[in-house]
C-alpha cells in the first residue's frame, strides 16, 4: 500500500464530509467537455479518480443510456462512492454503475474498452501524470474522449492557513513547512503540450477559478478531519484543544470574503486519433 493510498483510506470519510463539496460544482462542469462525445454515441464511461463518486453520480443522471466504471486507487474511497451511490441513486443508476481499485496509471481495462474518460482533481496526485494520460489514452476506443480538470500552479495565500499556521506557533508547535504540490500544473498551455504527447488530438484546454466559501467551524472541521487530520491527530487532548479554539477565534474574528478560498484551475479536453 502505498502513502497517499494508506492516507486516503483513512480520510475518506472526511474527503466526503468537507472536501468534495469544496470541488462538486467544478468537477460536474467538467461534464460539459464530454457532452457532445456523449450525445453522439459515447455510452461507456471510465471515472478515473472517482474520489467518493461526485462526477460518476452526476453523469449518471445527465445522461440516463451510460454506464459509468468508477476507479480509485483508495479502497475505503470506492466503498464510500458505492454507499453514496446506494443512498442517493435510484435502482436505474445504480445498475449502470460499476467500481474498480485500481490505481491511473495501470488501470485493468482491455484496450478500447471505453468511449469517455473523464478525471477531477486526480492527475495532480499520480505519479507520473504522462502516464497516467496515455494509460487513459489506451482504455478510450479510437475516437474517444478524455477530459480532465485539476489544479495550476499559484502562488496566493488563504489567509486562513495563514491563522493555523499562527496558532501552531503559539502554543509552540510551530508552523507547517510550506506546501510542496509538484503536481500541479504550470501553465493551461503546458497542459495542452502534454496531452498531445500523450498522443491526443483537437486538445482544449480552459482556465478557470474555483470558489468556495467556508464557514469558520467548516474550516476547523475540514483541517482536523481531512486536510490536517494527521498533524492534529498527533496532538495531545490538551493541545488540540487550543488550537482548534484558538483557530476558531481567529477565523470568526475575519472579513467574510477572507473565507472564501479562490484558486485557478484549468480544464484539459482530447481525442484519441
Amino acid at each position: 500500500m502505498t502513502d497517499q493510498e494508506e492516507r486516503y483510506d483513512r480520510i475518506a470519510a472526511g474527503y466526503a464530509r468537507w472536501w468534495a463539496p469544496v470541488l462538486e460544482a467544478r468537477a460536474i462542469a467538467l461534464l460539459d467537455r464530454v457532452d457532445s462525445a456523449v450525445e453522439s454515441g459515447g455510452r461507456r464511461l471510465i471515472d478515473i479518480g472517482t474520489g467518493t463518486g461526485t462526477l460518476a453520480r452526476a453523469a449518471l443522471r445527465r445522461w440516463p443510456g451510460v454506464e459509468v466504471t468508477a476507479i480509485d486507487l483508495s479502497s475505503a474511497m470506492i466503498s464510500a462512492a458505492e454507499a453514496e451511490a446506494k443512498r442517493l441513486l435510484d435502482d436505474a443508476e445504480r445498475r449502470r454503475f460499476r467500481t474498480a481499485v485500481a490505481p491511473a496509471d495501470s488501470l485493468p481495462f482491455d484496450d478500447g474498452s471505453f468511449d469517455v474518460a473523464i478525471s477531477s482533481f486526480v492527475l495532480q496526485l499520480v505519479p507520473n501524470r504522462s502516464r497516467a494520460l496515455r494509460e487513459a489514452r489506451r482504455v478510450l476506443r479510437p475516437g474517444g474522449t478524455l477530459a480532465y480538470v485539476t489544479w495550476l500552479v499559484d502562488e496566493r495565500v488563504f489567509r486562513p492557513d495563514v491563522e493555523f499556521d499562527a496558532v501552531l506557533d503559539e502554543i509552540g508547535i510551530g508552523g507547517r513547512e510550506p506546501e510542496d504540490r509538484p503536481g500541479d500544473v504550470p501553465t493551461a498551455e503546458s497542459a495542452g503540450a502534454q496531452m498531445r504527447r500523450a498522443g491526443f488530438r483537437d486538445v482544449v484546454v480552459e482556465r478557470a477559478m474555483l470558489d468556495h466559501r467556508f464557514t469558520a467551524e467548516g474550516y476547523v472541521r475540514f483541517l482536523s478531519e481531512f486536510d490536517e487530520e494527521d498533524l492534529i491527530s498527533s496532538l495531545t487532548r490538551s493541545e488540540r484543544k487550543q488550537v482548534l479554539g484558538g483557530l476558531r477565534e481567529r477565523l470568526e474574528a475575519l472579513p467574510p470574503d477572507d473565507l472564501v478560498m479562490r484558486y485557478p484551475i484549468v480544464y484539459a479536453s482530447g481525442r484519441r486519433p
